[in-house]
């Protein structure tokens, strides 16, 4: 009956037009964005939102109480970015990216090619490599603090031992402190490079070393005119997001050096974190945050570019 009312009213010679299979499938893949765009906008878009507000508030304590927090413009900034801690927080975060990255990188590549060549157990071993990395970054400090430690750490009694008298303070010179935070890092981040370079190694086609061997191409020169050449996309990509994860290292500083002594591994992460969680001073914090968050921008649109120089070759 509901039916034959429906037909009723339907004027004649009009059709109902059927939704497009195209139409329902750009439906489709919209709602299933829907909950990683919320997802983004929730726990990543309103914490940078904040943050970038923040720091041009008087952001402390007492707001959590009073709700109020005056606006100041710039000046967050420029007490901030004027201090001298600043200053030796930005030297120190290069050279604590520079020399890690390269650590990382070199090391990397020297134990990607290695194990590019098939041997017994070389599976094994690549698996047991990869645990540095999946420790958690407060384990790995704990560990290489009682190693490093000047008094009982495992290096010094090694040192001791071979006949080495001078046992070095490794965490709490102010020479040594930053070469010893970045070599941890480096052991941190050896088994992301190994793993990303031995990919990129497996997709060289052999077919190319044999024509090369045939040619009298054999070790370097077949690293320097095959291997490096199509390599070179896939480290882009390492570099850069090398780059980018560790500008912002945050861990392994706090649990070794927690940032001394007397700001000798202090960096723009470590910086931020003292002012916001130790001197309760979000609005600078919040400042030296967004200065870091801009170097990793900068450094992540590297990245795409790079990731899609790696697709169009």
């Amino acid at each position: 009956m509901a039916e034959q009312v429906l037909l009723r009213e339907r004027p004649a010679g009009v059709q109902e037009k059927p939704v497009p299979a195209r139409s329902r499938e750009r439906l489709l893949q919209v709602l299933f964005l829907v909950p990683a765009v919320l997802y983004l906008l929730l726990f990543f878009g309103y914490p940078v939102a904040k943050n970038v507000l923040m720091s041009f508030q008087s952001y402390t304590t007492a707001t959590f109480y009073t709700g109020e927090a005056p606006w100041v413009g710039l000046d967050n900034y420029t007490r901030a970015l004027g201090s001298a801690v600043f200053d030796k927080a930005l030297v120190n975060t290069v050279l604590f990216t520079v020399g890690s990255i390269a650590g990382q990188f070199v090391i990397g590549l020297a134990l990607a090619v290695f194990f590019h060549r098939r041997f017994p157990l070389g599976g094994v071993l690549r698996s047991l490599l990869l645990l540095p990395w999946l420790i958690p970054l407060i384990v790995s400090g704990a560990v290489w603090r009682w190693i490093l430690d000047q008094d009982n750490g495992a290096l010094n009694r090694f040192l001791g031992a071979t006949g080495v008298a001078d046992r070095p303070g490794w965490l709490t010179s102010t020479s040594l402190a930053l070469i010893a935070v970045i070599i941890v890092n480096i052991w941190i981040g050896i088994p992301f490079n190994t793993t990303i370079l031995y990919g990129g190694l497996q997709d060289i086609p052999d077919e190319l070393y044999e024509a090369a061997a045939v040619d009298g191409a054999t070790g370097r020169r077949a690293f320097r005119y095959i291997t490096w050449p199509l390599l070179r996309p896939v480290v882009g990509v390492v570099l850069v997001l090398g780059v980018v994860y560790t500008v912002k290292v945050l861990d392994i500083i706090l649990g070794l050096t927690n940032g001394g002594p007397a700001n000798a591994t202090q960096t723009l992460a470590t910086q931020s974190y003292h002012l916001s969680f130790q001197e309760f001073d979000f609005g600078q914090g919040a400042a030296v945050g967004n200065v870091l968050i801009l170097i990793s921008l900068a450094f992540a649109v590297l990245y795409l570019r790079a990731t899609r120089r790696a697709v169009d070759e």
